[in-house]
């Protein structure tokens, strides 16, 4: 199959001579090299950060367009509105909404460890809460985002055009530090993704000089400057050194991530849990509800109640509900079962050069921070020597048309052309006697076979000069700049030629940032500590939970209630008009309920979180996911000590321990496979040697227990078989004690000689014995 790329732009069909922007290619080839191209575009432009400065496009154009305003960190505020619009109308043609969401995080100190962008006005907070919309918000610069500035104007990095060609912007910015490391990043692209923890500049920087001072060294011995992450929220970070050091090595892995809580004491032997930071990335507001959630559910019944007593500070209380509580037990359960506990997932796929997506290990992010260093380095000494270059050549024409002062203003004052002139002037011993001092000289024009003149650009300098400017103390100043700048020359070209002088620059730099943005800066010290795991042991769930006695009351139509407790079992109870009651028993609120439908799943209730007594209940379905066309069979306390003995209308079963059905979420577990229009029928615990199976037909078959397999899921074997009907009843009884039931008149008759209906396993069996109920039931 082929697809026309691009429609037709003749309007014959009978010319020969085909359009030269038809072309026709498989639709195949032509979906996979546009969807590569797309795919190339999100990676590169959009999802993930370059190794260099750590930024993507959009935050990139962002900072520009910001410093393009002269938004500094000691001006002026500005609309973010106004930003925006130049972000998007300039250099980044997107949605203004999502140029303003980038922005705005870059001013979140909660999610951003060093913020890039100083907000005035409502930015969002830790809660969730989004940022006000642009036009009432202000925003300019940090001295955070300044250094990654730092030497634009000295031709330190590439430029490119804009969009639209009108404008340049940078390529990458001249960071002065690691900033994808102290800042980290997150995008999703086409077939990958990359997410960057935050880190402590200060520790960065010391590995940044230990790799300067030995290039080869190992990864695990940057661990001892960057111990780990350290996010904005701060947090106990709990993940095993051996973890963290081989994520660095590899580049991907994970870090547990802890609250930091203490035990506040409220005397007379109560107390309370103070959370005063939460995860990274955690809402509080979500997390909140979550805990509010546990109490009401009862999932961690030993929480009694979550207050948020936040202000600017995290303030978290969790109270427990029995001063008996230990607190290690509490936090355990809290951290099994909420985000108080969260794992991030470091993943360092980032851009090499800007181009190559690769994921790296920190050694190699840092190396390539340092190279970028190097290089940003080299070019701003030589565009330095430019500028000296081209002063110097400007004193040179300054210092001669001082020592030759007279000569300069006749030319000025007289000639027509006093530019050329000037230029066409023989100055030679002056220049001689002009730079003897220094052995530098800039090449001055050539004008005539041996005649020294001035250069353009010196001649331009001396006729813009002010009268002012023709004083003695003028023409010191201009011998002491000339040798200052000289000297610098001399400096400079000697860091260019040596590689180790260089490595010492870059080293000093970086000290100078880490002085800058150390300990001794605004949340410049490290936020999250480190701490061993403490796992809280397993705590049953009858130690957490008052014991006390209910009655577990539920009806015809599946809804359930706890009485509070032993009441008489035939006493009368309220039902709803046209239901009943059909499960009645004694439980304790420590017990777990095990449910049987119909359709052989098993749900698991706890007895403490039935509705109370009071009213008629809840529906039984709304508290697991029982489907409507399923039936309840039965409702039972789990024992971990016993087996069931599970059957289906058709006449399959098999033995299943107790403990192998209990359900841990809503859904409950399959344990016995029916196929309609068969349906779990048999649910009863096992006792004695034998089994008994009545089928729907009145026969009766008696065979060994033995010859059922124990089983924890499946169909089952066949236990009786059928002509026509199913299975009505099964029990397991002792054969020493014979079988038992209740005949019609409410009498329990036991029959011993049960030698004429005991048979092997899937016989047919014998009619069932003279006064047998007509029901078809055991019991």
């Amino acid at each position: 199959m082929t697809v026309d790329i691009t429609p037709s732009m003749t309007d014959t069909v009978d010319d020969p001579d085909m359009n030269p922007r038809d072309v026709s290619e498989p639709l195949r080839r032509a979906i996979g090299d546009r969807y590569l191209t797309y795919a190339l575009s999100t990676i590169m432009h959009r999802a993930l950060p370059d190794a260099r400065d750590g930024l993507k496009p959009v935050h990139r154009r962002i900072l520009y367009a910001m410093r393009e305003l002269r938004l500094s960190s000691t001006g002026g505020f500005r609309k973010s509105a106004k930003i925006s619009g130049d972000v998007m109308g300039n250099y980044h043609p997107h949605g203004d909404m999502a140029i303003y969401d980038a922005m705005a995080r870059l001013a979140q100190d909660f999610n951003v460890r060093y913020p890039l962008v100083d907000g005035q006005g409502n930015f969002g907070n830790i809660d969730g809460d989004n940022p006000a919309a642009s036009r009432y918000t202000e925003a300019r610069l940090t001295i955070v985002a300044e250094a990654l500035l730092d030497g634009l104007t000295e031709n330190a990095v590439d430029f490119r055009d804009n969009y639209d060609g009108t404008l340049t912007e940078p390529v990458v910015m001249p960071a002065s530090f690691p900033h994808l490391l102290a800042n980290g990043s997150s995008g999703i692209a086409v077939g990958m993704a990359t997410n960057i923890p935050p880190h402590n500049i200060a520790e960065l920087i010391d590995a940044c000089l230990h790799m300067i001072k030995v290039p080869d060294c190992l990864d695990d011995t940057l661990m001892k400057y960057v111990p780990g992450p350290d996010f904005p929220t701060g947090g106990i970070l709990v993940e095993p050194r051996d973890n963290i050091a081989q994520a660095y090595r590899t580049g991907r892995g994970s870090f547990r991530l802890r609250c930091k809580w203490e035990v506040e004491d409220l005397g007379r032997g109560t107390w309370q849990i103070v959370v005063t930071e939460i995860p990274y990335q955690v809402q509080k507001s979500k997390l909140v509800e979550r805990l509010a959630e546990l109490i009401q559910t009862k999932k961690v019944p030993i929480l009694g109640d979550i207050r948020d007593e936040s202000t600017e500070d995290v303030r978290m209380i969790l109270e427990p509900r029995s001063k008996n509580v230990d607190p290690e037990v509490l936090m355990g359960m809290l951290f099994r079962n909420s985000d108080l506990e969260t794992r991030f997932s470091l993943n360092l796929n980032v851009l090499i050069d800007g181009v190559t997506p690769k994921v790296c290990s920190m050694k190699e992010v840092l190396r390539a921070f340092l190279d970028f260093r190097r290089e940003v380095l080299v070019r701003r000494s030589t565009h330095r020597m430019e500028k000296i270059d081209h002063r110097l050549e400007v004193l040179e024409g300054l210092i001669v048309a001082f020592l030759n002062l007279d000569r300069v203003i006749d030319i000025i004052r007289y000639d027509d052309e006093p530019k050329a002139a000037l230029m066409r002037e023989d100055w030679g011993r002056t220049f001689v006697r002009a730079m003897s001092e220094k052995d530098y000289v800039a090449p001055p024009m050539v004008v005539g076979d041996d005649a020294l003149g001035l250069t353009e650009v010196q001649a331009e300098a001396i006729l813009n000069m002010r009268l002012r400017s023709l004083r003695r103390l003028e023409e010191m100043e201009l011998v002491a700049e000339r040798d200052r700048l000289m000297e610098e020359r001399a400096g400079l070209e000697d860091l260019l030629e040596s590689g180790d002088l260089q490595w010492s620059t870059i080293a000093d730099q970086l000290r100078e940032t880490k002085k800058k943005f150390g300990k001794d800066y605004a949340g410049g010290a490290r936020r999250t500590t480190f701490a061993e795991a403490s796992e809280a042991p397993d705590v049953p769930l009858e130690m957490m939970i008052d014991r006390e006695p209910i009655t577990v009351v539920c009806s015809q139509m599946g809804w359930i209630r706890a009485m509070t407790g032993h009441i008489d079992l035939s006493r009368e109870l309220k039902f709803k008009d046209g239901d009943g009651p059909r499960f009645v028993f004694h439980a304790e609120t420590t017990d777990r309920l095990l449910v049987f439908g119909s359709n052989g799943r098993f749900y698991t209730l706890s007895a403490s979180n039935l509705p109370g007594g009071r009213g008629m209940g809840e529906p039984l379905r709304l508290m697991v996911d029982l489907p409507n066309e399923a039936e309840i069979m039965d409702i039972f306390i789990h024992n971990p000590e016993r087996k069931l003995l599970l059957a289906s209308s058709a006449g399959d079963g098999f033995i299943v321990p107790e403990t192998e059905v209990v359900a841990q979420t809503r859904s409950g577990k399959q344990v016995l496979n029916v196929r309609e229009p068969a349906r779990a029928t048999i649910c009863k615990p096992v006792n004695g040697d034998a089994v008994a199976v009545v089928g729907e037909n009145r026969k009766v078959l008696v065979f060994k227990l033995d010859e059922l397999p124990e089983m924890g899921r499946g169909k089952g074997v066949r236990l009786q078989k059928y002509k026509d009907g199913g299975m009505s009843d099964a029990t397991t009884f002792s054969l020493a004690d014979g079988l038992s039931w209740r005949d019609p008149a409410g009498r329990t008759r036991t029959e011993t000689a049960l030698d004429e209906w005991i048979g092997k396993r899937a016989s047919s069996g014998r009619m069932a014995p003279r006064g047998f109920p007509r029901d078809n039931k055991f019991n």
